[in-house]
């Protein structure tokens, strides 16, 4: 990371890396970057680079030049990425010295397109183990108070995405309404703060049950598990919403640890 005064890399914290061939190399099978979106496609190649580790924090990325060639952009193209990886907490940069990842507590994990990149790498298992690990920490609570302080309205809400994963005829219009009968729950809660988790649970979901294949049996299982939810927060019993929720993630362990077998 450069030295503020002088501008320059100090030697306590430089970082030497010695990086995959690949990970400045263009992927034989990588769609060609075309449309008013390259800047977006080119954001998504490198953001995964850096959450798989190809480059570390403390690493200084490539350049402009080497970018571009790579990718056969433009270096407005590249200068747009970067802007957007900033945005994300992934980078900082400073003229003269480059771009450089920093610290991985820096990088905004509530973001869709950083929480993709995670659960598209390698370590995705402990990606999801630990939303699990928040899930329990907040959920049990969240709903206990949903069952508290909802609204008719926010019910009616809760009452729809369920009866939208009854009526799912694919396994993503499936995900799609158990993320939002979560999120809706979130909302009822009453807590803003608690909202924006929402976006954790919902990219979970979406990576969780995109890699594994749902037995019917299962699927029955746990929307009895989300009307036993409901129920408790309709009829507006904290306690029993409370349990209800610990059971439907239990559930969801049980999922992961056998898709991680």
């Amino acid at each position: 990371m450069p030295d503020k005064k002088s501008g320059k890399p100090t030697a306590a914290v430089e970082v030497v890396v010695v990086v995959d061939r690949s990970a400045t190399t263009r992927r034989p099978n990588s769609p060609r970057m075309t449309g008013a979106s390259v800047h977006v496609s080119l954001a998504g190649e490198i953001g995964l680079r850096i959450v798989r580790g190809d480059y570390p924090p403390g690493t200084i990325l490539p350049n402009e030049a080497k970018w571009s060639e790579v990718f056969e952009v433009s270096r407005s193209a590249v200068r747009e990425a970067i802007k957007m990886l900033m945005a994300k907490g992934l980078l900082s940069s400073r003229p003269k010295i480059g771009s450089w990842v920093e610290p991985k507590e820096r990088w905004n994990l509530l973001d869709r397109d950083v929480l993709g990149w995670y659960a598209a790498s390698p370590d995705r298992e402990s990606f999801l183990r630990a939303v699990q690990e928040l899930r329990h920490m907040i959920e049990p609570e969240a709903t206990a108070l949903a069952a508290e302080r909802r609204t008719d309205e926010q019910m009616t809400a809760i009452s729809q995405a369920l009866h939208d994963m009854d009526q799912a005829t694919s396994l993503q219009q499936r995900t799609e309404s158990d993320a939002r009968f979560h999120i809706a729950i979130l909302r009822a809660s009453g807590n803003d703060l608690l909202v924006p988790l929402g976006v954790l649970i919902e990219s979970a979901l979406n990576h969780l049950f995109a890699h594994v294949t749902r037995e019917e049996d299962n699927l029955r299982y746990a929307l009895k598990l989300h009307e036993n939810i409901e129920k408790s927060i309709r009829l507006q019993r904290p306690t029993m919403a409370r349990n209800a929720v610990r059971k439907a993630l239990a559930n969801t362990d049980e999922i992961i640890a056998r898709w991680s077998r």
